[in-house]
């Protein structure tokens, strides 16, 4: 099987069409003879529009003939997580509650990649719902690690980032609601960023939990994905949670320099189940990066270990009220019964899959009268002292660096069985979705089995284009995101 070496960054891509050196048509061709190459083996699509992608190709290459060119993304091939609602292509979230689902309108982020010119070569797998963190929770089989195929690509965004991995795509979006993006850029080598809550729309987006909920991109370098965020970011009035207000232009800002920037390191993100080999390459980070000017101090996050319960209470709680429309009343499966009661019992039974249902149940818990105060008040109560933690972290430094998992990819099956040790492979990033502050990871190394590790830089709300400065800088001075999965 032939390396993803050969696929271009976005703006490898965007450079050789704006020289006349490929045309989209072809690059769109070249995408897609991968995709037949590969994807029996990773399983990074559920759904791939090959002819409406091959003519939006086309129409990308008459525009630049016509001298209109809309810009860097302008006959681009980028893929779609299956929860944007995509018009006239199905969106199921990888759940046969939505088996078939074929959206009346697409999401803002596609509404505006359409717009900047964007092919989308299809709609990626996910864990059922975005619930997971492997995506082996799929109602329609396990997307597979491009490096080693017999791992986890991290979840739930894991076909959105196998699918670049593996030269399937040459950027994507994903969505994060603990680590949704950040986890899989890290266990498949890329840079995936979680913006600040508000800054990119959720319109579209298919509802997890929605005050954690936000879409990003995964791509290979810092600059793809400052090309991406800059295309999806902004206001939108569809969405109530998005705020307009004017911030750092995330191209404009790469060409910054690092001189007297100061990166915090928390001791709490160093303790026993941290993996030796990520603590070592996340600890290598630090030399480039004094090297370009930064200096590094230490913080205190005290109340980091009460990240993982406290998103343990809130997004399912989130998670129930959301999913109660899944009803088979109004749209999705319906398995029919003697009564509207059964009926609803028979339809979520056979729509929903075994985390989304775990999730359910816990949800509803913490909701219900008697435990509301006990769990969810005193869950919302500790969020608010989560976000005041970084507030103070931050309030020193420019940013802060810690790991982004606590091991490489682990094995498929291997923490299926154990649903507290795959939550554990959240614990570095659910706690950023609670703040609602930006956190970009990207790849810093190589574990001894050949696995690609993360580090996580985490910044101020509002300044997700100074994170894409950093690891841009980073970039410059290493390789690792140069490193191309064997897909073997």
């Amino acid at each position: 099987m032939t390396p993803a070496a050969g696929a271009p960054t976005i703006r490898e891509a965007a450079d050789a069409l704006a020289a006349g050196a490929t045309t989209s048509v072809a690059l769109t061709g070249r995408v897609f003879d991968r995709i037949a190459a590969v994807e029996s083996r990773v399983n990074a699509y559920l759904t791939l529009t090959q002819d409406a992608a091959l003519a939006q190709a086309a129409a990308a290459d008459a525009r630049r003939a016509a001298g209109t060119s809309l810009g860097p993304l302008d006959g681009v091939p980028l893929a779609l997580k299956d929860n944007l609602c995509t018009r006239g292509v199905a969106t199921t979230c990888a759940s046969r509650m939505l088996e078939g689902f074929v959206p009346p309108y697409s999401a803002t982020v596609v509404e505006r990649l359409a717009a900047a010119g964007a092919v989308f070569t299809g709609k990626t797998n996910l864990d059922e719902f975005a619930m997971g963190s492997s995506t082996e929770n799929s109602a329609f089989g396990p997307t597979r690690n491009p490096w080693d195929l017999s791992r986890v690509p991290g979840g739930s965004s894991g076909g959105s980032a196998a699918a670049v991995a593996a030269g399937e795509a040459l950027g994507a979006l994903g969505s994060d609601t603990g680590g949704s993006i950040r986890q899989p850029a890290a266990l498949c080598g890329l840079t995936g960023l979680k913006p600040t809550y508000g800054r990119v729309s959720r319109y579209g987006l298919v509802a997890f939990a929605s005050s954690l909920d936000q879409v990003g991109p995964l791509a290979r370098t810092a600059e793809d994905a400052a090309l991406l965020l800059e295309a999806i970011e902004g206001y939108d009035s569809r969405d109530s949670t998005s705020v307009r207000r004017d911030w750092e232009k995330p191209l404009a800002a790469l060409t910054g320099d690092l001189k007297g920037k100061v990166i915090g390191v928390a001791e709490e993100w160093y303790g026993p189940g941290l993996d030796p080999e990520v603590r070592r390459a996340v600890e290598s980070v630090r030399p480039v990066l004094e090297k370009l000017g930064c200096t590094f101090r230490t913080v205190r996050l005290p109340l980091q270990d009460y990240g993982l319960p406290v998103y343990y209470l809130i997004a399912p709680a989130e998670a129930s009220s959301n999913l109660a429309r899944y009803d088979g009343v109004k749209y999705g499966r319906r398995v029919e019964g003697a009564h509207l009661i059964e009926m609803m019992k028979k339809t979520r039974s056979a729509g929903f899959g075994p985390e989304v249902k775990r999730r359910i149940i816990l949800g509803t818990y913490v909701l219900s009268a008697g435990y509301y105060d006990a769990y969810y008040l005193k869950a919302l109560k500790a969020r608010t002292r989560l976000r005041q933690d970084f507030e103070a972290a931050l309030s020193a430094c420019d940013a802060l660096l810690s790991p982004a998992t606590p091991t490489p990819a682990f094995r498929i099956g291997e923490k299926a069985d154990d649903p507290l040790q795959m939550y554990l492979s959240d614990i570095y990033t659910v706690s950023i979705n609670l703040a609602g502050i930006p956190a970009l990871v990207f790849p810093c190394g190589m574990s001894g089995g050949g696995l690609p590790i993360g580090a996580q830089l985490i910044g101020r709300a509002w300044e997700d284009a100074a994170l894409l400065r950093l690891a841009h800088r980073y970039q410059a001075e290493t390789d690792w995101h140069r490193k191309a999965a064997p897909c073997a």
